[in-house]
């Protein structure tokens, strides 16, 4: 299964931030929570620069706290920061306005020590297509100001919108590779909508999903079961590959529509109806 998906709104916009960014001051990438890793934009290291950058974790409505404890010892190892947030409900992002606030600060000591004013911070939020960067912004501003829904390709236009005397935000399209070579990553993004549903084959994709899960359920110290599907469609998935557990589940409840079956499942993962679920865990081995 190849995926790839490079709309040509992305790549004027990847264009466009590249040029703004000679202007702003802090950069916060978001990911998506039940993926950090594979919703990395490679090339962002590159484009910050020597910015200051901030890395939200969103979405942590979609996975365990216990998930959401090791991601942040793993992060700190590493040598960052994250901030966890869930920008539908608004939690955690008192601390993250205070982290930009806090950059912010030293943007304009600096610009003091020159013999300059203070201005407003200018900060952008970028990330991949779907991980909550309108959502977030909606939050930081406390009114909704900017388009936001559960699908990629809304915000399509950079727009810088201002939060406060402090600080002005520049709300970017989501940015992806124009190649995504790891082949895992592309379907996870898939998995999770962080890619355009015309990427991609719903029975391939609700399939890896399963096999993803099975995987991990044996390499994760209990911290992902395969019991969310018996308990959503009283089907075991054990003895089963990702494919056949498709036909035989689709075979009890669509009248063997597999099509049917995986947009199901991949809705229920998506909506969480299938609970707490990561696809991907700290590399620790």
């Amino acid at each position: 299964m190849t995926i790839q998906w490079y709309p040509g709104h992305i790549a004027k916009a990847e264009r466009n931030l590249k040029e703004q960014l000679k202007r702003v001051d802090v950069v916060l990438e978001v990911r998506d929570a039940r993926i950090p890793l594979a919703t990395r934009h490679p090339q962002v290291s590159e484009w910050v620069g020597s910015k200051a950058q901030v890395l939200v974790i969103n979405r942590i409505d979609m996975i365990s706290s216990e998930v959401m404890k090791i991601w942040t010892e793993w992060f700190e190892a590493n040598g960052e920061m994250p901030y966890f947030t869930n920008a539908q409900l608004g939690d955690g992002v008192k601390n993250l306005a205070k982290a930009v606030r806090e950059a912010g600060r030293a943007v304009n000591l600096r610009r003091r020590d020159r013999g300059m004013l203070p201005r407003p911070v200018r900060a952008v939020v970028i990330g991949f297509p779907n991980v909550g960067k309108s959502a977030l912004i909606n939050r930081l501003l406390k009114r909704k100001v900017v388009e936001s829904a559960r699908r990629p390709g809304v915000t399509k236009q950079l727009r810088w919108v201002r939060i406060s005397d402090e600080i002005e935000l520049l709300d970017a399209p989501g940015v992806i590779p124009s190649q995504i070579k790891n082949r895992e990553d592309a379907i996870k993004l898939a998995i999770c909508e962080d890619i355009g549903d015309a990427a991609y084959d719903n029975q391939q994709v609700a399939a890896s999903m399963i096999d993803f899960l099975t995987f991990l359920e044996t390499d994760s110290n209990g911290f992902v079961s395969t019991s969310c599907l018996k308990y959503r469609y009283q089907l075991e998935a054990h003895n089963y590959t990702g494919e056949s557990y498709l036909h035989e589940l689709a075979n009890q409840i669509y009248q063997g529509d597999v099509e049917r079956t995986s947009r199901r499942i991949l809705d229920d993962f998506r909506k969480g109806f299938l609970g707490k679920i990561s696809l991907e865990l700290p590399p620790f081995k």
